[in-house]
């Protein structure tokens, strides 16, 4: 910030941010009506080709949301109930919790027993193998959601009583109105696409040590478009109060912090690297003692 002040200038809400979470919920609305009727065969079908992409892509909305990008830090929360309203279309509730857990991730990265993107020991013993590490891709989903109970469970609050029922209302909603064809497509688009999916390959990237003494990594490939630009993940720890969307000008602002670091092209490449290469598994992170005072939301 020294050296380029006019990054400050990107630190503001991305309004766009609203109409295309909005524009995300009625396109899966749309297709929660339009699989209803369809053969099992192209539920599942479009459950994995559109549901999929979508869903996660909304987890990344989702991830936007947390850090305020929606509405700005004055109107926090307006951005939860906001997070509640993209959490929808996902079937399961998500969107606190993650605000949460996420806020620790980026205060504490690393942390032993605090960021909870850190595999759990259990998952770094036993997924070590090619075969193992596969089923560990394909199950991302289950531990995503079973890990902070496991690591650092926090006291359930008021906001996510209200995520859940929100949520419970919807679901029910859905399958009064469509039946049980098109919660299968909710649900199954959610899972499928926060697992064995090509967006997945971010999970893997962001902060895996394929390279010792690196341990977060930016994508520069096309699929950002989709993710609201998460794989300019660097700059996004940098930067958290700066939306996706400006991400890019801070890379080409400030290019001679960014444009050397090692970085990745393909989400596809970085799946396939996790699983075969040997040396590479869920133990390939860097894990810290905090020391002093934590503070956790």
């Amino acid at each position: 910030l020294a050296k380029h002040p006019e990054i400050k200038a990107l630190m503001k809400p991305d309004y766009n941010l609203i109409w295309v979470v909005a524009l995300m919920v009625l396109a899966q609305l749309t297709a929660f009506y339009l699989v209803k009727d369809l053969d099992w065969k192209w539920v599942v079908f479009w459950a994995y080709v559109f549901g999929s992409c979508i869903s996660h892509s909304m987890t990344l909305a989702i991830h936007e949301i947390s850090h305020n990008s929606a509405f700005g830090n004055s109107k926090a929360m307006w951005n939860r109930w906001f997070g509640i309203f993209a959490n929808l279309p996902l079937g399961l509730p998500y969107s606190i919790s993650f605000k949460r857990y996420h806020m620790d991730h980026h205060r504490y990265l690393g942390g032993d027993g605090i960021d909870v993107d850190i595999p759990t020991n259990f998952e770094g013993w036993f997924f070590c193998t090619p075969f193992r590490k596969f089923i560990w891709i394909v199950l991302q989903p289950f531990f995503y959601a079973i890990r902070p109970l496991c690591i650092n469970p926090k006291p359930i609050t008021r906001l996510e009583i209200i995520n859940l029922l929100a949520q419970l209302a919807f679901d029910v909603a859905i399958y009064y109105l469509w039946g049980v064809k098109s919660i299968f497509y909710m649900l199954a688009g959610s899972v499928l696409g926060l697992g064995l999916h090509p967006i997945s390959g971010h999970f893997i990237a962001e902060h895996y040590m394929f390279l010792k003494g690196h341990e977060t990594y930016s994508y520069y490939g096309p699929l950002n478009l989709l993710t609201f630009n998460v794989g300019y993940h660097n700059e996004h720890h940098d930067f958290p109060n700066i939306p996706g969307k400006s991400l890019p000008l801070v890379k080409k602002i400030a290019a001679e912090y960014y444009d050397n670091l090692p970085q990745y092209n393909s989400w596809i490449k970085v799946l396939y690297d996790f699983v075969m290469d040997d040396t590479i598994s869920p133990y390939s992170r860097m894990k810290r003692q905090l020391k002093g005072e934590v503070k956790q939301d």
